[in-house]
């Protein structure tokens, strides 16, 4: 090893951790004997968080030789920044890319979404398609049960029990017992799953899951269905597929998007509240009303619901009618105080005339979801 500065790097970590079960402990040697006296910066590569996480704890032999650092995507402003997009059409990319670079470096500056995955659709071999199919292998690589729950998410089901269904075999729904752990499991340590939970000032169920990632959510929901199109040579199929599911699954998909975009701007005060700790939805059990969006001072069961909202994201403009839902859905949120609680808006294309905007605290934008990522 030469004593100039040099930088070491060893990807696909967690898969020789599996391959040689001494592997630890070589690195530990390797280590210990020939770098850490050396001008050497070693980066330790690996998908599997937990299994990255767990390279460094305390009865591991790397124990305290490593600090962990988690490299997330690109966030919604950096993609704008990026592609060169307005407000609008950078979330719809984020949302296409999930802010991964590799899709990103394939994206021609300035084109929209729908155009780039109509582009896209020549090409089978696309990092919008490979990308994620690649990842879903190295994660499952055998259609096993984890893989079929993760499936079962990725093509629409959100609770428990239609997951189960789902994910199930030919004996019938996956039990409870089996299925809870695993879901538990995608969550917390493969963090593939996101869990949402109702907020209010009481408990709620029925806790909801999705993808994460917004990239491989789109894979699963509508891309791995296009991809099948394009490899038989019928690339107008495979972008009319894209097309006819788009708007429903953006409508959806953007929600968790913009949750976090007003956790950030209550972080930096922008809200008007200083103590919102939780941004996120609310139901009941029968989904009837379904609140897109409720803020909260603590989670999960809150002291105040500051803010109670509905997100828009389709081509014509929050009405009347979308302002009667939420007047009708948001009293019969628990902690929902008449007066003081505020109305939140948040629409792709704006209010339309019709609406009284005396009831609405906050109304967004798109302009406003991409700001919050540049306080």
């Amino acid at each position: 090893m030469p004593d100039r500065p040099a930088v070491v790097v060893i990807d696909e970590v967690p898969w020789l951790a599996e391959q040689d079960s001494v592997f630890d402990g070589a690195l530990q040697t390797a280590w210990d004997r020939l770098l850490s006296r050396r001008p050497v910066l070693l980066l330790l590569l690996g998908s599997d968080l937990h299994m990255m996480e767990r390279l460094t704890a305390y009865d591991r032999p790397f124990y305290g030789r490593a600090d962990n650092l988690v490299l997330g995507p690109l966030n919604p402003a950096e993609t704008a920044d990026a592609l060169g997009l307005d407000a609008a059409d950078a979330i719809d990319a984020h949302l296409v890319c999930g802010g991964l670079p590799g899709v990103l470096r394939a994206w021609p500056h300035a084109t929209p979404a729908l155009a780039f995955l109509e582009a896209e659709c020549a090409d089978p071999a696309s990092p919008v398609f490979g990308i994620p199919e690649s990842s879903l292998l190295a994660e499952f690589p055998a259609p096993d049960q984890a893989r079929r729950v993760l499936e079962a998410v990725g093509g629409g089901d959100r609770t428990h029990a239609n997951i189960a269904s789902t994910a199930g075999g030919r004996s019938g729904a996956i039990p409870s017992g089996s299925l809870s752990p695993l879901l538990r499991k995608l969550v917390e340590e493969k963090r593939v799953l996101a869990m949402d939970q109702p907020l209010s000032t009481r408990p709620g169920k029925p806790a909801l899951y999705r993808v994460d990632d917004s990239n491989l959510r789109l894979y699963l929901a509508i891309l791995r269905g296009a991809q099948e199109q394009v490899r038989r040579g019928r690339p107008a199929s495979a972008f009319r597929l894209v097309e006819r599911r788009w708007s429903t699954w953006r409508g959806r998909a953007v929600e968790p998007l913009v949750r976090e975009a007003l956790e950030l701007a209550a972080g930096e005060g922008a809200l008007g509240w200083d103590d919102i700790g939780a941004v996120s939805g609310w139901w009941n059990r029968t989904f009837d009303p379904e609140v897109d969006l409720v803020a909260v001072d603590r989670a999960p069961v809150a002291r105040h619901v500051r803010l109670v909202g509905s997100v828009k994201w389709l081509a014509n403009p929050f009405d009347r009618h979308d302002m009667a839902d939420l007047a009708g859905a948001a009293p019969q949120v628990p902690g929902f105080e008449l007066g003081v609680t505020t109305l939140a808006v948040v629409s792709l294309s704006g209010l339309a005339l019709d609406v009284p905007t005396d009831p609405i605290g906050l109304n967004w934008g798109p302009d406003d979801v991409i700001a919050a990522w540049r306080s």
